[in-house]
């Protein structure tokens, strides 16, 4: 057993939550019971996440996706209302972490799929960031586009996307797990092969072939599915309470 607010100042803490300039807040979004046995951890405070850990007896439900966006409207009503409604009748917290979870050097959802990918010499897509959270990295031996693409697709499990460009090997990696893939600028001006993130747009095709980086579309759940999982092994660890993952495809 541990208490909520002790729970949520070590995340606050690791994550350094409160040097990043959000779309949302981090940290506490929903206060349920003091007193935490169990944590269920998703991608995004879903209804079907909510049942989950009401089903699981939890005591609160940490994600990447919480509520309470930029430009989402004030009135707790409809979609919205029934899930804060549910996780109150129950007495379950929501605890949400946006770009300081995407960041973070270990936890984080870019440094997973870093190790998924077998990436090395991680940097910064943006040296000017103060806590960068899009990365690049270096294959060990150089890959043929398409073999990388089997390669992405075994890793996420995702039928993903692929926008060419002239280059016949990959090496240089740039990447960003979610909807970023307007950084595929950045990675063209840092001369990488080519850049990976979860979402696509209709523009993108064009400015991969122009800008000369091949882009992958891994999916935008897909590419974040990590982050919450170490996050929450790091709090089993820290305070030995149980956590536990809950996956709801995503195709997006």
């Amino acid at each position: 057993m541990a208490n909520l607010h002790d729970i949520v100042q070590w995340c606050d803490q690791t994550l350094k939550a409160n040097e990043f300039k959000d779309y949302a807040p981090n940290g506490l979004q929903i206060e349920g019971k003091l007193e935490v046995n169990k944590i269920v951890c998703a991608v995004t405070a879903s209804e079907d996440a909510i049942d989950a850990a009401i089903a699981q007896n939890a005591d609160a439900l940490l994600v990447h996706h919480g509520y309470f966006w930029k430009g989402e409207s004030y009135p707790i009503t409809g979609m919205r209302g029934n899930r804060i409604k549910k996780l109150i009748k129950n007495n379950i917290s929501l605890i949400a972490y946006h770009l300081p979870l995407d960041s973070h050097a270990t936890l984080g959802n870019n440094a997973a799929i870093a190790d998924l990918m077998g990436l090395q010499n991680i940097e910064a897509l943006d040296s000017t960031e103060k806590h960068p959270i899009g990365n690049i990295g270096y294959l060990e031996n150089s890959i043929h586009p398409d073999d990388f693409k089997a390669k992405l697709q075994s890793i996420f499990d995702f039928s993903v996307i692929h926008l060419p460009c002239y280059k016949t090997t990959i090496q240089k990696v740039g990447f960003c797990t979610g909807g970023a893939q307007d950084f595929i600028h950045k990675a063209a001006q840092e001369k990488c092969d080519a850049y990976i993130s979860g979402e696509v747009s209709e523009r993108t095709f064009y400015e991969a072939k122009e800008l000369g980086v091949h882009y992958f579309a891994c999916g935008h759940h897909a590419t974040e599915r990590y982050g919450v999982q170490r996050l929450a092994q790091a709090i089993t660890n820290e305070f030995s309470i149980d956590t536990t993952y809950f996956e709801l495809n995503n195709p997006i």
